[in-house]
């Protein structure tokens, strides 16, 4: 074969396979860019369903939903109806606001927003709390009473851990409580029977609020220690016979929990302000004697107050007096005077 003929052959062999290659270049640059842009397409559409899902639920009318409640299911609006039905709302709220619960779940955006988790925390704790009032104090005439069997079935499902994805879920698990709630709420309603009871009773409603007033001044202080407080160790005060110690010891938030302590307060504020609602509701009587209505209600607004938007994309962290807010010092300010209000609505029930 003559030379030209063989370079020839060799520099088409060649020119095949670079176009083989580009080819081959090509295709794996237009697969890698289709996976590339499938996952921001994944990435935008997760950040903006997570944003919807993050929008905290509005508040309702706790009376005019007790009333609603009552004539779809055909019951009498007795007292505690108010309550019951409020407490089931909040628990209900969330598992059916956008997203449902969210603070289980192991996939995005779910697992990206503490934000909302913590605020579901924060409800969960004031629906707790009720749940065991209703349970221990408000269904009961005295200390020796036969508790209720549906709100001794509810209390525990309400205290599942809050984070179980499955076997069983918390969802499941509480909405297992919402449903004896509904069924011991049915009881109380049916003049027929008189098993079930809600007494309204000024101790009862004091012992209640004396778990709220720890709740709010504990949130209190951890809110306020978002800038750091130096407070002395107060652990040995009052103890006989033990020499009282004067340590200074800083608290501090770490930067990454600010935010979550602060929308756990705000949870909690938002469901202990439809609870403060409903008791108005059902404890007129006990608070119209004890000349204590008006101070209810402010406790009340200062809640309400502290539920304002929040239209900084994140939790401001500015020092007291500096150039940047301070979002968790605003509500602690709410939270605390929400506390002391409470200690001296306790004082008022107190009094003969």
């Amino acid at each position: 074969m003559p030379q030209w003929k063989n370079l020839a052959t060799r520099w088409r062999g060649r020119v095949d396979n670079s176009v083989e290659d580009t080819q081959s270049y090509f295709a794996g640059g237009w697969l890698g860019r289709g996976v590339l842009l499938i996952l921001l397409v994944y990435l935008l559409i997760s950040a903006l369903v997570g944003w919807y899902w993050s929008q905290e639920p509005d508040m309702f009318p706790v009376q005019q939903q007790a009333q609603q409640s009552a004539e779809q299911k055909q019951r009498q609006l007795v007292n505690g109806y108010t309550t019951v039905e409020t407490l089931k709302t909040v628990a209900s709220t969330l598992l059916d606001k956008p997203g449902g619960y969210i603070s289980n779940d192991i996939a995005p955006p779910g697992i990206w927003l503490d934000n909302i988790s913590n605020w579901e925390y924060g409800v969960l704790i004031q629906v707790r709390d009720m749940a065991r009032a209703l349970r221990k104090d408000f269904s009961r005439s005295q200390s020796q009473s036969s508790e209720d069997p549906d709100l001794a079935k509810a209390e525990p499902l309400f205290n599942f851990d809050n984070d179980s994805w499955a076997f069983p879920a918390s969802e499941d698990e509480y909405a297992r409580a919402i449903r004896a709630l509904d069924r011991y709420q049915a009881r109380l309603s049916d003049p027929g029977q008189s098993q079930a009871q809600f007494h309204t009773r000024a101790d009862n409603l004091n012992n209640w609020l004396g778990d709220a007033a720890t709740r709010l001044g504990s949130l209190s202080q951890r809110l306020s220690a978002s800038v750091g407080q130096v407070r002395l160790n107060t652990e040995a005060a009052g103890a006989p016979g033990v020499v009282p110690k004067f340590d200074e010891e800083i608290y501090e938030t770490p930067w990454l929990e600010i935010d979550d302590v602060f929308y756990e307060a705000r949870g909690q504020a938002w469901a202990l302000s439809h609870l403060l609602r409903a008791i108005e509701v059902d404890f007129a009587d006990v608070l119209a004697k004890k000349n204590a209505t008006v101070s209810l209600r402010q406790i009340i607004r200062e809640l309400e107050a502290s539920q304002e938007p929040l239209w900084s994309p994140m939790v401001l962290n500015g020092s007291g007096y500096g150039m940047l807010a301070n979002h968790s010092l605003v509500m602690a300010n709410y939270l605390s005077r929400a506390s002391a209000a409470l200690i001296d609505l306790r004082q008022l029930l107190s009094q003969g």
